[in-house]
């Protein structure tokens, strides 16, 4: 069984995600500009429109991630801090997800240690995601043209 003192561990961790959305968001945006203002210009760049979609669906889905991250991390802030036994929360929470759709409804409840695990993973793929935006960013940045201008 989970204490209480992990669930908020878990919780905390997982609004760490809210940082990795906020430096995603930023690379998002400064790509979606970067391959747009150009051809606003009449400085039409392929290269750097391809960067920019890819971004943009970088971009997009990681906020996916984000937002079921937060979710998570509300919801175990929640658990951690219910005045309910465990058990007795994890129902509750169980009844919830199921009567909006958002799990199925079976009798069993899952093991805390599985929905860390779980939550955690999200965490993982959204930190990818970010990864992935600031791989290009850099290669995009270390690849361009204007290095051969500058120096």
């Amino acid at each position: 069984m989970r204490t209480d003192m992990e669930l908020h561990c878990v919780a905390s961790l997982l609004r760490r995600g809210r940082s990795l959305d906020q430096l995603s968001t930023g690379l998002t945006l400064l790509g979606v500009l970067q391959g747009l203002v150009p051809g606003w210009l009449g400085a039409f760049n392929p290269w750097a429109l391809a960067v920019a979609c890819a971004l943009l669906l970088l971009g997009l889905g990681q906020k996916y991630w984000a937002l079921r991250v937060a979710f998570d991390a509300d919801l175990f802030q929640r658990i951690a801090d219910s005045p309910l036994p465990l058990d007795d929360s994890t129902r509750a929470l169980d009844n919830a997800l199921a009567s909006l759709g958002l799990q199925p409804s079976t009798g069993a409840q899952r093991p805390w240690r599985d929905r860390s695990r779980g939550a955690l993973n999200l965490l993982r793929r959204q930190a990818l995601l970010l990864a992935a935006q600031l791989l290009l960013t850099l290669g995009y940045l270390l690849t361009s043209p204007w290095w051969a201008i500058a120096g």
